[in-house]
């Protein structure tokens, strides 16, 4: 089986798919955290891994940047190889006093100021949400491994300068916005549309007010416990209707 986008055969890929923009990023996580990983797919040098964490199998696929080329490799992924759960690891900026560089975001909703989800919505405005099992298994698991969150709305634009708009920035920090980034709106909105299960968690890699960036040591760092944070989470099978707080 080939889509234009993966060059992968049928079954090589898992229904439980990490998704990176970066594809060293991808190799990174496939190579150092999972056992048994093969390379599947390499088309447009866009990585595609299955490999097993703790006997549980599981892909993860490069997506490149914006939403535009993430929903392309979501669209292909559901598609053709009936993935039905997809976890987003990412970076974002953040305008919020209180969130630090490193600090961890899971996107519980998303706004945007891409038209995606308007022309996959008929143009009405969509409320881009996680999955709220993924999000339930995510935080039980920093719990276990003694990890802080931030829970809440992010920004997807489709900007990458946007920081230079000093009026949305302020706008951003008005509406308590947590991180800005680029993909998450368009993954939570197909998501609905395909019927399955997405969320994403972002590390705070640059704050827009005080122009702050991380050093590539403290990202490798923040990465790594993203990375044991969402392998712990997906062997975890509680249910939103069985809840056992």
């Amino acid at each position: 089986m080939n889509t234009p986008h993966i060059s992968a055969e049928k079954n090589s890929i898992s229904n439980v798919v990490l998704m990176s923009g970066d594809p060293i990023r991808v190799k990174y996580i496939a190579e150092r955290y999972l056992e048994k990983s093969v390379l599947v797919s390499n088309v447009r040098s866009m990585l595609v891994y299955t490999g097993f964490y703790k006997n549980k199998k599981v892909s993860v696929v490069g997506h490149g940047i914006g939403i535009p080329s993430c929903l392309i490799y979501v669209q292909e992924l559901v598609d053709f190889y009936k993935v039905n759960k997809i976890i987003r690891l990412g970076t974002c900026g953040s305008v919020r006093n209180d969130i630090n560089l490193c600090d961890k975001i899971i996107g519980l909703g998303a706004c945007t100021d891409s038209n995606v989800n308007r022309l996959l919505f008929e143009n009405y405005d969509f409320s881009a949400i996680a999955d709220f099992n993924l999000v339930l298994n995510l935080v039980r698991s920093a719990k276990r491994l003694g990890l802080k969150l931030f829970l809440g709305n992010i920004f997807s634009t489709d900007l990458f300068y946007f920081y230079k708009d000093r009026k949305r920035i302020d706008l951003m920090k008005k509406r308590n916005i947590l991180g800005i980034e680029m993909e998450t709106a368009g993954l939570y909105g197909l998501s609905s549309v395909l019927g399955v299960r997405s969320v994403s968690i972002c590390l705070v890699s640059d704050h827009i007010l005080n122009k702050k960036k991380i050093s590539i040591s403290e990202r490798i760092v923040g990465f790594d416990e993203i990375i044991l944070l969402v392998l712990d989470s997906i062997l975890l099978n509680n249910k939103y209707n069985n809840l056992n707080f």
